[in-house]
């Protein structure tokens, strides 16, 4: 965004008091149209977000609130923020001696997006003091002490009830700790036009419909099930088949003509008593599961779910990927195939890597990503979108890192990140319904990163629709009104 102010400055679109009078603007209308005000504190840095603030505290004084304006340090001279002070027309105290009122209504322009370091007792001591009231913060651009790369906290950072940012959101406004910390978020347009953002060539993206909307899969008039895509699904063995059914089901509810359950013998009884529409086939090892890749070639398949975390489990992933070589377009691995594929990951990051491979999704949760990139996991220097990034340029694979703030990354650098996440959802077997929808997509042609984002947002659309009480068994049923409702945007 810094390099969006400056072309946008330098093509002589507007100049930079301009941008930051628009953004104050922006701001005084959202604080005006939603909080009584009898008196407003300004928290004022020394950068522009300070300057932001002298714009909003000059405003709303014009508009009869009473300001009080509390300054961590002078704005640099001959800066724009000097100019917005000079306009303000009011004394700022030092923020040192912050006193607000019960309830009181503080605007935090201290720092924004671009903070690089972490914020010292001055600005501890002062969200200390407005934690203590009770205070309702509207944030400029970000809360003060949140990185706008990553969403970590810097040092310190206030909770905000509003944050009010300009033309795009930012990582931060996505990812944890930081979305949190954001409160309710509003993009206000300041005048940087939209030909600038995107000529950056800005490869992160909000998960909606948005993103991969235009991509998302609609039957033919003439499709049959076979042309809707064909899903194989592994099953362990008798006492953990549920995992692979919860995969299976999604799979054919998200949109897959035809699945396959490949069930060792032992646990056919057990999953034929519970399926009606899902193919089940027998594979107790890799030569049966080869002979059904031959024989019917599916165009996406699900491996994880409830095969135990064993060394034999990862040694068959990796000889499922190159004997799935020009036979299948996608495997997903998920649950005990990621744990389980730890101590071989060289050798599945190398297959993934051959000519014709199929292409590779992994939907790792925070521990199952420790395992399998343990030095990636490690860095704290990095946010969870860069990890992401990271992980998927080693595996050359869509990586679905999962979480309140799922990211899913390309090799490529393309990354999408949540907009959509529940609580909801953490309840046990839910990613093995993930899993099958992922694997839907791409078996009806969807585009490997388009496929994995949807499919997070759909899984995310269904729990909500569904709401409290919801346990995995629900979620295939629960696709339904989420696919209705996305059809009909879709049209």
């Amino acid at each position: 965004m810094a390099e969006a102010d400056r072309r946008t400055i330098a093509e002589g679109n507007i100049s930079g008091i301009e941008l930051m009078r628009a953004a104050g603007s922006a701001i005084t209308a959202e604080i005006l149209a939603r909080y009584p005000c009898p008196l407003a504190h300004i928290l004022c840095g020394p950068g522009n977000n300070g300057g932001d603030g002298y714009v909003v505290a000059r405003l709303l004084a014009q508009a009869g609130v009473p300001v009080k304006i509390w300054a961590s340090a002078p704005p640099r001279e001959s800066s724009d923020a000097a100019i917005a002070a000079a306009e303000a027309e009011a004394i700022a105290a030092p923020l040192a001696e912050l006193s607000v009122e019960p309830g009181a209504l503080v605007v935090d322009a201290l720092y924004g997006a671009g903070l690089s370091k972490p914020l010292g007792s001055l600005e501890e001591a002062a969200f200390a003091k407005l934690h203590d009231a009770g205070a309702i913060i509207v944030a400029v651009d970000l809360p003060s002490g949140v990185s706008g790369d990553s969403g970590a906290v810097l040092g310190a950072a206030p909770t905000a009830t509003l944050t009010v940012t300009f033309a795009r959101k930012k990582p931060a406004h996505l990812l944890l700790p930081g979305k949190v910390l954001c409160g309710e978020v509003v993009v206000a347009d300041i005048g940087i036009p939209d030909q600038i953002v995107e000529g950056l060539n800005v490869a992160c993206f909000e998960n909606d419909v948005r993103l991969w909307g235009a991509q998302f899969p609609k039957a033919a008039v003439d499709a049959h099930k076979y042309r809707r895509g064909h899903v194989g699904v592994f099953s362990a063995g008798p006492s953990a088949t549920g995992a692979a059914r919860l995969s299976a089901m999604a799979a054919a509810r998200a949109g897959a003509g035809a699945v396959t359950l490949l069930s060792p013998a032992n646990a056919l009884a057990i999953n034929a008593a519970h399926l009606t529409s899902i193919i089940l086939r027998r594979s107790d090892g890799l030569p049966e599961a080869v002979e059904f890749l031959e024989a019917r070639k599916p165009d996406a398949l699900v491996y994880g779910p409830g095969l135990g975390p064993h060394p034999e489990t990862g040694r068959f992933a990796v000889h499922l990927l190159n004997a799935a070589r020009g036979l299948v377009g996608h495997i997903v691995l998920d649950a005990d195939g990621l744990t389980a594929s730890a101590p071989f990951a060289a050798e599945l990051f190398a297959a993934a890597r051959e000519k014709d491979a199929s292409s590779l999704v992994l939907t790792p949760h925070e521990g199952e990503f420790g395992r399998l990139f343990p030095a990636i996991a490690a860095d704290k220097s990095l946010s969870k979108l860069e990890k992401s990034r990271k992980a998927a340029a080693e595996a050359n694979a869509i990586v679905l890192y999962k979480g309140a703030d799922t990211v899913v990354a390309a090799p490529d650098g393309r990354a999408s990140i949540s907009t959509n996440g529940t609580p909801l959802l953490a309840t046990a077997g839910s990613g093995d319904v993930l899993s099958g929808i992922v694997a839907a997509l791409l078996a009806q042609k969807m585009p490997p990163f388009e496929a994995a984002s949807a499919a997070v947002w759909l899984h995310a659309e269904a729990a909500r629709r569904f709401g409290p009480g919801l346990i995995a068994e629900d979620l295939p049923m629960a696709l339904l009104p989420a696919l209705r409702a996305l059809d009909a945007q879709l049209a």
